[in-house]
């Protein structure tokens, strides 16, 4: 069973739970299999690498960790967390935002 999210590739989101509430930043990948999306610059991680053909030197890498897509929200053009939603535009399936009825 495929699940369809509301939050999208690219798409700038808020954390509204966990360690880095209140931290914003931009959707990099979505994780479909786990439910989790990548955010650019948040839940950073220290990943100790072995020398490979890719870095000769090894050494720590620091790197994004997946965070659930449950403690995501979308935020509008304001900057305002928003629910999501979708209807049909003539013959266009569009999102949009369920605080301010914008389509995103």
């Amino acid at each position: 069973m495929t699940t369809k999210f509301k939050i999208k590739s690219g798409d700038t989101v808020q954390v509204i739970a966990g360690d880095h509430k209140g931290t914003e930043g931009k959707v990099v990948k979505i994780l479909k299999d786990k439910n989790k999306a990548i955010i650019e610059g948040v839940n950073m991680v220290k990943k100790h690498t072995k020398p490979s053909a890719q870095s000769p030197q090894g050494g720590i890498v620091e790197k994004e960790a997946p965070i659930h897509i449950s403690n995501l929200s979308l935020l509008n053009k304001k900057g305002e967390t928003t629910r999501i939603g979708y209807r049909m535009e003539g013959d266009k399936k569009v999102r949009f935002s369920k605080k301010s009825n914008e389509v995103i």
